[in-house]
């Protein structure tokens, strides 16, 4: 597994994949001021998902703040996806961004081509289109392991597992 996750992450500079600098940029912000502004988590979202990125407009300035200090003290995975997923233009892809953000160590970066690479790789069983903060939990779990047994960052596998995707896919997408 550590030469399937070594060779995907040579890959991944390929795919249209988050950038991990900016991620990691964004992090180093929201450890600093223990919150993201409504403007910083638009930009986490306008690099996850530039299609549905305006709807984070839509969020009250403060409530944006409060969210993301909250995600900062409580425990659990579900939990925390599901106080990020609470904010306009939010579903579970984009929330894990925020997290990833936080603690690559610990959390990675979601979507259907993760899950794909999950299932392909016999982690999970059937397809999957649109995630909530369940579905989250059962990609974590799998890529936590993944990163214990090969030495790399939840970050860095679930990176990994995208461009696998990216790179064995046929056909679109959806």
């Amino acid at each position: 597994m550590k030469s399937f996750v070594a060779d995907n992450l040579d890959y991944y500079a390929e795919t249209q994949g988050v950038l991990p600098e900016r991620l990691e940029s964004f992090g180093e912000t929201y450890r600093e001021q223990g919150h993201l502004t409504r403007d910083q988590l638009y930009e986490i979202a306008y690099e996850s998902s530039t299609r549905s990125a305006y709807h984070v407009e839509r969020n009250p300035e403060q409530r944006c703040k409060e969210v993301t200090r909250n995600v900062r003290r409580v425990d659990g995975d579900f939990s925390k996806i599901q106080l990020l997923t609470g904010l306009s233009g939010f579903k579970a892809p984009t929330a894990s961004c925020v997290l990833a953000a936080l603690s690559g160590e610990r959390h990675a970066v979601v979507d259907t081509r993760v899950w794909a690479s999950l299932e392909r790789t016999g982690y999970l069983e059937g397809r999957k289109e649109s995630f909530d903060a369940a579905d989250y939990v059962a990609m974590i779990e799998p890529i936590r392991d993944i990163a214990a047994e090969t030495g790399y960052s939840a970050v860095e596998v679930g990176y990994a597992l995208f461009a696998y995707d990216d790179k064995v896919r046929e056909g679109t997408l959806h």
